[in-house]
């Protein structure tokens, strides 16, 4: 096997792999900005902030709202997007990930890579020149976490002191909210079926913000913000029958919200399984925020973008 030269790049790139590569107050700008772009959009002010940028983007696991909204924020900011699968590309044809980082990172001015193992993409950082940003791995899923605190705030304001209930698989998005948690200030109950758990590690890291509790309902009581996820992501199809068994008390619906605060929100990544995770009826009830969640991915992505090319 040929070894890999060390990292060539010696200068400051900002990249965003986890929400714990930002501090406090730059994720709170970030949201600002999100924001303040979303409303300028909705005016008519917007204005092509990035002209001639490029993004590359790598898609190892397909999406649709990663893909249109990170495409989408490029062209509303005056730049362009190149969307690279391992089909089209040497990435699928064995080629090292540090030498694709290597090739990419002189063309483009930002990457985003959606992927499966979250080492793939720390491999691609420290080789890159140019900022990295995770639209989703195995691990993480931070993008998400900027559009869900972005439609919080917006709804009610700070994070701060709430209470946030996860409800199921403690996949990528649980361990995202888990950093959620320490960066924003909230107390964050998890109830997930034995045996999937969210990582240890992370757990101990933030046992004074986060709790795992016995059943949905301990977890939900009092809650601002319900959260849940499908019961198998991509890759665990294999999994569904065992894993729709294991999670069949853990749909969110209205008796499971009434356990929650008067005003509390619900929340979920997308794509549902209306009468899986979460009842048909619940999806649209006027507590979810489903909808403005999904939107506030495009706003909330281009105030990154911008953020990561202006440092």
């Amino acid at each position: 096997m040929v070894a890999v030269s060390a990292p060539q790049n010696t200068g400051h790139v900002r990249h965003f792999l986890t929400l714990n590569d930002l501090s406090k107050d730059e994720l709170n700008s970030i949201i600002d900005r999100a924001i303040e772009m979303k409303k300028e959009l909705h005016e008519g002010r917007s204005q092509p902030l990035l002209e001639r940028k490029v993004m590359g983007m790598i898609f190892e696991k397909s999406s649709t709202r990663t893909r249109v909204s990170f495409e989408t924020g490029m062209a509303q900011l005056g730049g362009h997007a190149l969307f690279l699968s391992p089909r089209d590309t040497q990435l699928g044809r064995g080629e090292p990930i540090e030498d694709s980082a290597r090739v990419l990172s002189r063309m483009v001015d930002i990457v985003m890579i959606r992927t499966f193992g979250h080492d793939k993409i720390e491999r691609f950082a420290e080789y890159s020149q140019v900022p990295v940003i995770n639209a989703l791995t195995d691990d993480y899923h931070p993008c998400q976490l900027l559009a869900d605190i972005q439609t919080f705030v917006e709804l009610r304001g700070s994070m701060e002191g709430k209470i946030v209930a996860w409800v199921g698989d403690g996949n990528n998005m649980c361990n995202s909210y888990i950093n959620a948690a320490a960066l924003c200030g909230f107390e964050l109950r998890i109830a997930c079926p034995k045996g999937f758990e969210p990582a240890e590690h992370l757990l101990q890291a933030n046992r004074d913000c986060v709790t795992l509790c016995a059943t949905p309902q301990e977890a939900v009581a009092g809650a601002h913000l319900v959260v849940t996820d499908t019961w198998a992501s991509m890759g665990q199809e294999e999994e569904k029958n065992e894993r729709e068994r294991a999670f069949a008390d853990y749909q969110v619906n209205a008796e499971l919200m009434s356990h929650a605060a008067a005003d509390a929100l619900f929340m979920h990544c997308l794509p549902a399984y209306r009468g899986k995770e979460v009842s048909a009826e619940l999806l649209d009830a006027p507590d979810s925020a489903v909808w403005q969640e999904a939107e506030n991915r495009l706003h909330a992505q281009k105030a990154l973008v911008e953020f990561l090319l202006t440092q």
